[in-house]
């Protein structure tokens, strides 16, 4: 049964009886209003909860206008009404502290139900409040949670501050994402309940004292109201994050004001709106910690020790004398200079009266280390200024030792900061510790204390010492020493004839050298990461090999350790012992492991087989296997009777032939030679058993009792019996005649399984068996067979008779004989071909999986009772909820529909649906639309990335729960009882293991211990408007009974004002009907930032437990899986070194990686993320953050200190990683455990958190966090940059004839030009993504099968898409640091538009490129030569322009070509207007792809126009090759080009306004203007060649060379848009661009139109694209579209 497909099952009428009366107002888990001698709950530990919150006892009662009840109002009651909290906001809080308190309860004492248990309270105070506590150690200020931790503490008190710091979060809205903020607010307020507490004013001569929050939903407006309001002004002042970050405030700056004394002595209690923070003028504001700048500079400052160290590697080798060593210092010193300058010229920003601190460490800082290279210049002058005559000297000697002197000072500061890391802050005393640290660490509240435990930094140092010997060790031998020939002999060139003018000295090698340089140092700057990845997957794989990932990778594997998985299924999930005595030996471990000891106790067995069974039930539910193979996975039912245990079907594959060859082969041998061979193998052994069993429980049952033939047929198997006691079986029996027995056996099953039973074939049978056995199989005579009662008494009895009227069929509804000779049928057909179920490769995977998971280290599963509380939070924006008949049925342009689509690609889960369905009652196919159409769409659903996918998957914890709980609760015989076998004849709402019994009981403490929040904002508007979304949401919320949906409703007050209120909505049971819960005001709409991470604060403070799952609405979750999630949990209290981790990580699944090649690409890269490189981040990196939303978190942890993600717009891109940051820097742990997955269907930007990670990690954690996260993007960034170098450096050798000069000497020389690029795009491609993807592989799934894996995904091209990703990544990433913003265009599509910057027109340089390089270059004369140094460069070109294409399902069909290239010219010559979109109009898309030039800096600018430049030096060095320029200067020739590159522009420009001006009133004079012009150019051309040197070729090669300056001039134009556009020069401008983007369409869509034309390459990319099933259903559905139309016309 589907958990969406019904909903839970009524109560009966007795349990009607027992429910309570309908309450005022409807409750969300618990009824926490109910008084407690009359309440009724689902667990008795929730009466302690609330005995405790009910002790108002003499506390002031709140004065009027305030109601108090004393009957039913409590603690929080009190607190609301003192502090104007909002009533449900305390509701909400009440039932989230008395579910905590309880489950806590719960956990320590479950036996003890009349009182909290004392340690409770106090552990929860300190938890919740533990970050307030810091953040006031940090301040130096007293906490005003005045409990004495001496004595015992007051629970009240305690009840007292943890219900106001509740209170305060639950209702600050935006203001949760300030977690120091909150603080300073809970700090106030706290200081006000303790004048409430001790009674500050007796109420005689003053009034009694009052909070300054004393109305109604006061603490709302006057505390949440303006910091919301100030949120809100800065937000709207960065222009949707495109403003510089230096001008206005994110949501981490507000909070860093309250890192400082400032905000306590400057900001009043409560708030003064005209204090400057509340300011929300568009004057420019200042920051309090760090202003994010998306610059090159500000990636260097991040992790400016990772720069300081190479190049003090670098300075150490550059000298070969002991003085110039000392040059160390003098680079290290200029580094922190240039670190000091840079951090306070950025900073700058910080600038105002409230940070002047920060300012003048800044400044005194830049002022330290200018003196210090001052000083360490002078001593170094000191030193070669007194080595004149070249001669040491003691003088020299003395002024050596003063250098080292002042170095050793300098050191001194690095010592303080290592012995300032080690030791934990609580053992330096604040102010000292900055003292001492001043010079290299900034004072801020995070970041202080990053380090790990001594073994972690052991092995993560370890593992970067090794990296770093490789690197260097082959950066010498592979990189450097191949150049080192080729450099001296570009030195020593003498005498040499350069073609080009000489730029810089008399010997031009100089730069020649430079250029050959240049890609080597930039491989050595990047190949650390490829060094990174090849250590990582070593490690990763040694990781995983020591955690027994990959133990069992099939199910052939499961097969052979199923014995093993019975005990572990045992121990890890249902709680059992291992250990049978005390005595803790190794023979009772493994008595007891022994799954023959487990399953011999009925109860043990029966639960494990409800386990088992239950997860076949789900996955046959899910439609992943057939009722054919849940009868093969079954566990049947053991009982005391059986001689043997009755294992699943599947493990019995082949071996009851196998016994039956044996028997044959061995028919002449002893009976104990023949048992020997049997019983080696224990399927075997119980296969044999249980068939003699069943064939004798069989033929009993169907012939009548008391007939002669039941007696023969009894005492047939009687001495049998006797035979096998006595060991004389093979001689008293044929052993020849079993096949024969075998056969007709079978063919008795056969008619016993029918429908319809034909009792004459049966006699048949029955009488064809008999007459095997009496004359074949006994070895007997007929005479002693009547003697002993085997054969008819009387003679005339002949066996043709025999049989005839004593067979009598079982009842059809006796479902357990039937099911029996099923069983047994399968026993005795068994073949090879079983030891392939289940034949669904996710089902194979989900099992193998699961099986593997058991066997790795994981803690053990407590009773559901006793487990933590956690919650699921799924964020939902618009996505599908459940697919419409109308989705399901619509045809896109190809004829293909999503239910096509589904049935093809899923086509074995579609058989097992419809097969489902006919079981359910369905007639007729025709009827799935009609009677069958809600399964229909769910099944659908299950199929896309639908949110009813998401809440199937996340409800299966729910399901796992009650089941556990069951199972813990229930007694021997209530187990013995209910415990039956799967029957897939019968519906499967009652085919469950334990179905009756725990889906009919009270959930007890299940309820307690899960929720399930879907936060979706806007579904208070669809309802409203009717949406068929909300509908869906509806029937989730009323199949799933512990979902519950969150969402914002918008109430108008007026014309122009509204009432925004946080809504919480469940589906009552009982009433059946949607009902609101909570409705709490918030100070405006909340998403303000990026929208998601609001959606999920929004959400978070309807939680509930100590932790939550972030899942988003693109994944799954899995029943088999669910059953791990209380040893997950357990996780929790396990330290991870020196800490209790914070997050959990666990692994993804991608199921959509069998959609298609692309797909699968993509998935094959994610899956190598999400396991081999989260493994090693784990450990021994430590580094790993939170990459993805399977993670769970430590709720209350996170609870305080600023929520399970970040909004800013923009900056927080991608929230979930920045939740790992924040965590890590507040001193969290991330873990990372794979014995858990959940299935799934980044972009990094530079923060504060970024940036103090890169500072505060230790040197080698912080390479770690460097190379896992931004420097993945930087080094792909390099790698482009490494073949823009080389080739250009390439280009000027050719051109300046250096490489003339150089190929007449050795061939060695070039060695290291040759093989440059080989050793590194390709390399960089391997090792990056193959070699994981390779190496996971094999250590999951075996080394042959990752290798295939491998080699098919080379066939179908995965290196063009790996390829053309990289470009996007390196593009975007260098657009960001460059201008400081940039998006990310992920989707493939064939559209200009999207790729013609990032790839089209990086593609066509390099082509370019290559062409000119192969004309100039001798090397082009040599063809094989030049392919095997420019392969992997035109490679780069194919793919960067043809993968979009290669990619796209229709990218080579030749009409949608044609139609394309149509398509593109009217969108490139549409005028449009003001109001046209990108889409629409080239001229909008032309402005809108360069504004970001607009908003860029002078920096960016500068950069910009110098990176530019180089398409000038095409025009300079083509034009000194034209046969024209014989004879003149370079230079000359150079400055008469661009002579004719102005007469060139001005003719252009003539015809442009020719056309404007006169093409439409007057065409004559237009095309006489036109002609003028082409003859003229034709005349000057014919001149040039009859009477210069000038030859008809050249006409190609001036194209290659003025195209690229026309190109060059657009961009510089581009940059300076702002002065040019106001004038006629940028008419011109567009105009020209227009024409050059028509020149690149042409380009790009030659190739495509000449594949597009070739006959079968359509066909051969649908193939490469798509499965095998698709392709046959897409050739069919094309086959009935084309009879559609044929019929039409």
């Amino acid at each position: 049964m589907s958990l969406l497909s019904q909903a839970p099952p009524s109560p009966s009428l007795d349990q009607i009886a027992l429910l309570p009366t309908p309450l005022e107002e409807p409750y969300n888990i618990v009824p926490t209003d109910l008084l407690p001698e009359h309440f009724i709950l689902p667990h008795p530990v929730i009466s302690p909860a609330i005995i405790a919150l009910r002790h108002v006892g003499d506390l002031r009662r709140p004065p009027p206008p305030v109601e108090w009840d004393d009957s039913s109002m409590d603690l929080l009651d009190w607190l609301g009404a003192f502090f104007g909290f909002q009533k449900d906001n305390v509701r909400n809080q009440r039932e989230h502290l008395v579910l905590h308190l309880a489950n806590t309860q719960m956990r320590l004492r479950p036996n003890n139900v009349d009182s909290l248990d004392p340690t409770i309270l106090p552990d929860f105070r300190q938890k919740l409040l533990s970050n307030y506590t810091s953040w006031c150690s940090y301040l130096g200020w007293c906490s005003n949670v005045r409990i004495n931790d001496a004595r015992q503490s007051d629970s009240r008190r305690e009840l007292l501050y943890t219900s106001l710091y509740l209170l305060i979060w639950g209702e600050s809205a935006n203001i949760r994402f300030l977690p120091e903020c909150i603080c300073y607010v809970f700090h106030h307020m706290a200081m006000e309940l303790n004048k409430l507490l001790e009674g500050s004013n007796d109420g005689i001569t003053d009034p009694p004292f009052l909070p300054s929050t004393f109305r109604k939903n006061a603490f709302l407006d006057r505390v949440v109201k303006p910091l919301y309001e100030t949120i809100k002004a800065e937000v709207e002042s960065s222009r949707g994050g495109t403003a510089p970050y230096s001008v206005w405030r994110n949501y981490d700056d507000i909070n860093e004001y309250f890192w400082s004394r400032n905000c306590l002595q400057k900001l009043e209690w409560p708030f003064d709106i005209g204090n400057n923070f509340f300011v929300t003028s568009t004057k420019i504001k200042r920051k309090t910690g760090f202003v994010e700048l998306r610059t090159f500079w500000n990636l260097l400052s991040s992790f400016n020790r990772l720069w300081d160290k190479m190049d003090a590697w670098q300075a150490l080798a550059d000298g070969d004398v002991q003085v110039r060593l000392l040059t160390v210092f003098l680079t290290w010193s200029s580094l922190r200079l240039l670190r000091s300058l840079y951090n306070a010229v950025v900073q700058y920003r910080l600038v105002s009266d409230e940070t002047k601190w920060p300012v003048v460490t800044l400044v005194i800082n830049s002022l330290v280390a200018a003196a210090w290279r001052i000083l360490f210049v002078f001593f170094y002058w000191r030193i070669w200024s007194k080595n004149a005559d070249r001669e040491w000297s003691g003088n020299v000697n003395q002024g050596i030792g003063n250098f080292l002197e002042a170095s050793f000072v300098f050191i001194l500061a690095e010592l303080l900061a290592a012995i300032t890391f080690i030791l934990p802050c609580n053992k330096v005393r604040s102010c000292k510790k900055y003292l001492l640290s001043w010079w290299f660490q900034d004072r801020i509240f995070v970041c202080r204390d990053l380090r790990e435990g001594l073994m972690d930094r052991v092995k993560y140092t370890h593992f970067w010492v090794a990296i770093l010997a490789t690197k260097f060790g082959c950066s010498y031998f592979l990189q450097i020493k191949p150049m080192i020939t080729t450099t001296k002999n570009l030195l020593h060139l003498e005498n040499s004839r350069y073609k080009l003018h000489i730029i810089f000295s008399n010997n031009n090698s100089t730069f020649a050298v430079g250029l050959l340089w240049l890609p080597v140092i930039l491989v050595y700057a990047m190949d650390l990461q490829i060094w990174y990845s090849i250590y990582s997957c070593l490690i990763g794989v040694l990781v995983g090999l020591f955690s027994r990932l990959g133990e069992i990778r099939n199910v052939r594997q499961l097969r052979h350790r199923f014995l093993f998985l019975v005990s572990e299924i045992n121990f890890r999930l249902l709680g059992q012992k291992k250990l049978v005595s005390g005595d803790g030996t190794w023979s009772s471990k493994i008595n007891h492991a022994n799954p023959y000891e487990i399953l011999k106790r009925p109860v043990e067995a029966n639960k494990f087989s409800t386990l088992w069974n239950e997860i076949i039930t789900t996955f046959r539910e899910e439609d992943i296997i057939s009722n054919r193979e849940v009868e093969l996975l079954e566990f049947p039912k053991n009982s005391s009777a059986d001689r043997v245990i009755r294992w699943p079907c599947f493990l019995l594959s082949s071996e009851l032939l196998n016994a039956l060859n044996q028997a044959v082969r061995l028919a002449d041998g002893p009976d104990k030679r023949l048992w020997d061979k049997i019983r080696k193998n224990e399927y075997r052994r119980c296969s044999v058993i249980e068939a003699y069993d069943s064939i004798e429980h069989l033929l009993l049952s169907i012939i009548k009792y008391g007939t002669e033939e039941h007696s023969i047929v009894k005492d047939l198997f009687q001495d049998m019996h006797r035979s096998l006691q006595v060991e004389n079986f093979t001689s008293k029996f044929e052993m020849n005649a079993l096949p024969q027995m075998h056969a007709e056996l079978i063919s008795l099953l056969e008619l016993l399984k029918k429908p319809m039973k034909e009792p004459a074939k049966v006699v048949i049978v029955l009488q064809k068996l008999y007459v095997i056995v009496v004359q074949e199989f006994f070895k007997v005579k007929d005479d002693e067979l009547r003697d002993d009662g085997l054969a008819p008494k009387r003679k005339s009895s002949t066996s043709d008779i025999l049989f005839y009227d004593a067979v009598e069929f079982p009842d059809s509804d006796d479902l357990i004989f039937y099911r029996q000779v099923r069983r047994l049928h399968t026993i005795l057909t068994s073949n090879v071909s079983m030891q392939n179920t289940p034949v669904n490769h996710e089902a194979r995977r989900r099992l193998a999986f699961f099986s593997n998971s058991l066997f790795m280290d994981m803690p053990h599963a407590p009773r559901v009772e006793q487990m933590m509380a956690f919650s699921v939070l799924t964020p939902y924006n618009d996505e599908e909820v459940i697919y419409s008949k109308e989705q399901l049925r619509t045809e896109n342009e190809d004829g293909i529909s999503i239910l096509f689509y589904l049935q093809t690609i899923y086509s074995d889960e579609w058989k097992n649906f419809m097969e489902r369905m006919k079981r359910k009652g369905l007639k007729d196919d025709k009827e799935i639309w009609t009677n069958k159409l809600e399964d229909l769409r769910l099944w659908s659903s299950y199929r896309g990335q639908t949110l009813a996918r998401t809440v199937r998957g996340m409800m299966y914890y729910d399901r796992a729960f009650r089941m556990f709980s069951c199972l813990d609760s229930v007694s021997e015989d209530e187990v013995r009882e209910q415990s039956r076998e799967l029957d897939p004849m019968s519906p499967l709402s009652e085919s469950n293991g334990l179905y009756k019994l725990y889906h009919g009981l009270d959930y007890g403490a299940t309820c307690l211990k899960f929720t399930y929040v879907v936060a979706h904002q806007s579904y208070g508007k669809k309802k409203a408007q009717k949406d068929p979304i909300a509908d869906d949401i509806l029937y989730l919320m009323r199949s799933n009974e512990a979902l519950r949906v969150a969402y914002i409703d918008e109430v108008s007050t007026n014309r122009k004002d509204k009432d925004y209120f946080s809504v919480l909505v469940k589906f009552d049971q009982k009433l059946q009907k949607e009902v609101e819960i909570f409705r709490i005001k918030l100070p405006g709409p909340v998403a303000l930032g990026g929208g998601k991470a609001e959606n999920q604060n929004h959400g978070l403070i309807f939680t509930r437990g100590d932790a939550v799952q972030a899942i988003d609405m693109n994944q799954d979750n899995y029943f088999e899986e669910a059953l791990k999630m209380r040893n997950l949990l357990e996780e929790f209290k396990v330290c991870q070194g020196r800490r209790q981790p914070t997050i959990l990580g666990v692994r993804e699944h991608v199921f959509t990686g069998s959609i298609s090649s692309l797909a699968r690409f993509m998935s094959g890269q994610e899956t190598s993320f999400v396991t081999l490189v989260q493994r090693v981040f784990a450990n021994p990196l430590k580094v790993r953050m939170h990459y993805g939303h399977p993670d769970v978190f430590d709720r209350f942890w996170f609870l305080t200190r600023g929520g399970i993600s970040k909004a800013t717009r923009v900056l927080n891109t991608s929230e979930d990683i920045f939740a790992g940051f924040n965590c890590t820097l507040r001193g969290g742990t991330v873990t990372h455990h794979e014995y858990m997955q959940v299935g799934k269907g980044r972009y990094l930007g530079l923060d504060q958190g970024c940036h103090r990670l890169g500072n505060g990690l230790d040197f080698f954690r912080m390479m770690s966090f460097f190379f896992s996260t931004i420097g993945f993007f930087f080094n792909s960034m390099m790698v482009v940059l490494i073949v823009y170098a080389f080739l250009w450096g390439e280009l000027y050798l050719a051109l300046s004839g250096t490489e003339i000069e150089t190929s007449t000497g050795e061939d060695d020389n070039k060695k290291g030009l040759v093989s440059l690029l080989s050793q590194q795009l390709f390399f960089q491609l391997a090792l990056s993504i193959a070699l994981p993807a390779i190496v996971e592989g094999s250590l999951e799934h075996g080394v042959i099968n990752a290798l295939w894996d491998f080699i098919t995904m080379q066939l179908q091209l995965c290196v063009v898409f790996y390829t053309f990703s990289f470009g996007t990544r390196s593009h975007f990433f260098g657009k960001t640091i460059l201008h400081g913003r940039a998006g990310c265009k992920n989707q493939l599509g064939v559209n200009y538009r999207l790729y013609s910057r990032s790839h089209f027109v990086k593609a066509i340089e390099l082509g370019l490129i290559l062409v000119v390089y192969a004309s100039f270059s001798p090397k082009g004369n040599y063809p094989f030569v030049y392919l095997a140094m420019m392969f992997e460069c035109w490679f780069l070109v194919f793919s960067w322009i043809m993968a979009p294409f290669v990619f796209n399902p229709s990218g080579f069909d030749w009409l949608k070509t044609v139609n394309d290239f149509d398509e593109f010219l009217k969108w490139i010559w549409y005028k449009g207007g003001v109001l046209s979109r990108s889409d629409e109009c080239w001229k909008t898309w032309w402005l809108e792809e360069h504004d970001h030039l607009r908003t860029t800096g002078s920096w960016g600018m500068l950069c910009e126009v110098l990176i530019d430049l180089r398409f000038f030096y095409f025009q300079y060095g083509i034009v000194n090759q034209l046969g024209i320029t014989k004879g003149i200067s370079k230079g000359y020739a150079y400055l008469l080009s661009w002579i004719f590159v102005v007469v060139a522009l001005w003719v252009y420009w003539l015809i442009t306004y020719v056309h404007d001006n006169y093409a439409t009133k007057q065409h004559i004079y237009y095309r006489t203007v036109q002609f003028a012009v082409t003859v003229f150019t034709i005349l000057a051309v014919k001149v040039l060649i009859e009477f210069t040197p000038y030859k008809s070729t050249d006409v190609l090669t001036s194209l290659l060379a003025f195209l690229p300056t026309g190109w060059g001039l657009i961009l510089i134009a581009q940059v300076f848009r702002r002065c040019l556009e106001p004038t006629v020069v940028w008419d011109i401008v567009i105009s020209l661009a227009r024409m050059y983007d028509i020149l690149f369409g042409v380009i790009v869509m030659a190739p495509v139109a000449f594949f597009s034309w070739m006959p079968g390459f359509q066909s051969m990319q649908t193939r490469i694209l798509f499965s095998e099933a698709f392709n046959k259903g897409l050739q069919l559905s094309q086959i009935v579209k084309g009879k559609r139309i044929y019929r039409h016309t």
